[in-house]
This record gives structure tokens, C-alpha cells and sequence, in this order.
């Protein structure tokens, strides 16, 4: 581990371009989230018999409410990926908020907003 406690530039920048590529997949999904949301209400069980109509209803409001659930979620992965480009511009990217030591490449590879290493997160349990 080298002893300035920071990615070179270089990883840095390509850590940038991987958030960038899943800020703009997590946007792509977002909307696709939220076009689907704004057209559950449109399914054309109009002309159905009652019963069944109640039971689109129900099943339309839980619907409505997991695209909810899963909007906010990718809003806040965005907001989480955002973050992270923050900290490469303030080139405290990578560095464990608890520990002050690199997380490792493989991890930030896997969940690049990543803000504890490992060691760290095993000792929130």
C-alpha cells in the first residue's frame, strides 16, 4: 500500500469513467422505472367483469407502490454515485471513512460508491 494513502490520478480517472457509464445506465433505468409507473394506470381492463377489475386494481397499487420503492432506491444509488465523483475530484476517493486506508480496487470495481473497506464494514456486525 503506498504511504501517500490515495488512487493515482490515472485510477482515479478510471474509476471516473466506470461511475459515469453506471450513473448513465441508473438514470436509463430510472426513467424506464418511471415510464412504466406513469402507465400502469393504462392496462385496458375497462371492458372486464368486475371482479376481475378489483383484483387489477390491487395488484396495480402494489405495483405502483415496488416502482416507488424501486425509484427511490436508484435515486439514491445515483445520488451515491454522484457523491463518489465528488470525492475523486477532492482525490479522497477510495479512502475508508473509518479506517483512512484504501479500499481495495476489486471493491470499488464491485460498488464504486463504496465509502468503508471490508475490514471496516465487518466491524458495523
Amino acid at each position: 500500500m503506498d504511504k501517500t494513502n490515495h488512487y493515482s490520478d490515472e485510477a482515479l480517472q478510471e474509476f471516473r469513467e466506470l461511475i459515469e457509464e453506471k450513473i448513465a445506465k441508473a438514470q436509463n433505468d430510472l426513467e424506464l422505472i418511471r415510464s412504466a409507473y406513469m402507465n400502469d394506470g393504462n392496462n385496458g381492463t375497462d371492458d372486464t367483469a368486475p371482479t376481475f377489475k378489483a383484483f387489477e386494481e390491487g395488484s396495480e397499487t402494489m405495483s405502483k407502490e415496488a416502482n416507488t420503492q424501486l425509484a427511490i432506491r436508484q435515486e439514491k444509488f445515483i445520488r451515491d454515485l454522484k457523491n463518489a465523483l465528488i470525492r475523486i475530484e477532492n482525490k479522497t476517493y477510495g479512502v475508508c471513512r473509518v479506517t483512512g486506508k484504501l479500499i481495495s480496487a476489486e471493491r470499488l470495481k464491485l460498488v464504486p460508491h463504496a465509502t468503508l473497506s471490508i475490514e471496516a464494514k465487518n466491524m458495523q456486525r
